[in-house]
């Protein structure tokens, strides 16, 4: 079928930039830019007025009043948490976390990124009231991070980006729990205990066997996040418990899918034969057996993939782009020079550059070096300080912190200014020292080619002269 000028120029481009990984962490960074270009225009007083202003959900005397920012950090970002829970899960279940010997390397790793920034932030920091922000160089940018790797295309090996995700999976857990742990108000029980019942109802659904999504969103969101939310935890928990809850299993194994689909495809075509006969009425018998055919795939495929699916460009192109563009405005002016260079700002900014890179490549050097664990195939210990580099970009998961330890204006300030200086550098060093080593690799590759060939030339030639071609 010919294509329309509207489906060529606009429709194809659309899909292209979503299909591209590479485009997430470019849509944030973009966001992250106009909020700061908005944050720093004559706009900018109306920008931060947008976010204080409140919205009521509720009925009666069940109302909740919250900002308009809180809603995006709390709300919003609940969605974002749900999908990393569904990632987590996955990963545990049947991917790089599933096998103790591959898993141990990025989850140690990880560890070690999350211990170092911590202790250069309480150093910078110590006995002061911004010490409260020790977690928010913890954080690795998962999107930031990928999006910068996969600029570099097949540069670089596959087995370096697993390992990488498997890290920012990991460090995404550690902030949850530290979220949970230490980034909580006053608890209420009840509310707490209530949660406790709606997520063993979404353990029992599981374990019976339903498959549903919609229950899983009614219980899960209706149920406990709502319940979690009052008790003073903070929502995010509940989302990952949430998505923990939903079923890994299928309705029906592989080999009878394909069992069905055979018999599926047996009947479309028999249909087919004897469309001459009534055509109408075999349109839509094999219309029908189409439709079955999704039915099949939705019943083949467990709820877990399919949320995970359909939720990966809600989060990474509407969620996530608002909240930066929501907590990336920073508005800089004479005293911006001297927040740069406070303890807060210098304890975020050396956390992540130096904290990341030192705790990540140390605790991998120390695994390989007592024999627990190898370096990932075709991954070097270059790739390994790349990657260093990159986990120290904290964008995202630091911000979210950072609105969760303050609620004194210079410190959100001076934090902000830290992370975006930080992470900007992180993914500036990260990505041209990867280019430049792979750069090199790619030449020697090249050259031992080269070598390799004029060896064998020499060789052909050697052997003709010693054994000259006889004609006929």
């Amino acid at each position: 079928m010919k294509k329309t000028s509207l489906e060529r120029f606009l429709l194809l481009p659309i899909n292209t930039f979503i299909n591209k990984q590479t485009s997430v962490g470019v849509l944030i960074i973009i966001s992250s830019i106009l909020a700061m270009i908005v944050a720093n225009s004559p706009y900018a007083e109306y920008y931060h007025a947008i976010w204080r202003q409140h919205l009521y959900i509720g009925y009666n005397d069940a109302v909740l009043n919250k900002t308009v920012l809180h809603w995006i950090n709390d709300g919003l970002m609940s969605i974002f948490f749900f999908m990393v829970g569904l990632e987590l899960k996955r990963e545990v279940m049947s991917g790089e976390l599933s096998n103790f010997r591959s898993a141990i390397l990025p989850v140690v790793a990880a560890i070690g990124g999350m211990i170092f920034p911590a202790l250069i932030f309480f150093y910078f920091n110590f006995d002061l009231d911004s010490i409260k922000g020790w977690g928010i160089p913890m954080a690795t940018d998962i999107a930031f991070a990928l999006g910068v790797l996969y600029l570099l295309g097949n540069r670089v090996p596959l087995s370096l980006k697993i390992f990488l995700t498997a890290i920012a999976v990991i460090d995404d857990l550690g902030a949850i729990l530290v979220v949970a742990f230490f980034y909580t108000s006053d608890i209420m029980l009840n509310n707490l205990a209530m949660g406790g019942v709606f997520l063993l109802v979404l353990i029992i659904a599981n374990f019976i066997g339903i498959r549903n999504p919609i229950f899983y969103a009614i219980a899960g969101i209706g149920g406990l996040w709502m319940a979690i939310m009052l008790s003073g935890v903070h929502a995010t928990i509940a989302a990952v418990l949430a998505a923990f809850a939903i079923p890994t299993s299928k309705k029906i194994n592989t080999p009878l899918f394909l069992r069905k689909v055979k018999m599926l495809s047996y009947e479309i075509k028999e249909k087919l034969k004897s469309k001459n006969l009534n055509e109408n009425k075999t349109e839509d018998e094999v219309t029908n057996l189409i439709e079955k055919f999704s039915l099949l795939s939705q019943d083949a495929t467990p709820p877990l993939q399919r949320l995970e699916y359909s939720l990966h460009s809600l989060v990474s192109f509407i969620i996530l782009p608002i909240f930066a563009f929501a907590n990336a405005g920073v508005t800089i002016d004479s005293s911006s020079f001297n927040n740069l260079f406070s303890n807060l700002a210098i304890g975020v900014i050396l956390g992540l550059l130096i904290g990341k890179f030192v705790g990540i490549v140390l605790f991998t050097r120390l695994m390989v070096y007592f024999k627990i664990s190898k370096l990932p195939p075709n991954v070097n210990w270059k790739h390994v300080y790349g990657i260093g580099f990159l986990g120290a970009m904290g964008f995202t998961m630091s911000l979210f912190i950072t609105d969760l330890a303050y609620d004194n204006e210079l410190f959100l300030t001076q934090a902000k200014i830290g992370i975006l200086s930080a992470s900007t550098i992180a993914g500036i060093i990260g990505y041209f020292y990867l280019r430049y080593i792979t750069r090199k690799n790619t030449k020697k590759i090249v050259f031992k080619i080269i070598s390799k060939s004029t060896s064998v030339d020499l060789e052909n030639k050697e052997y003709f002269i010693k054994n000259p071609v006889q004609k006929n």
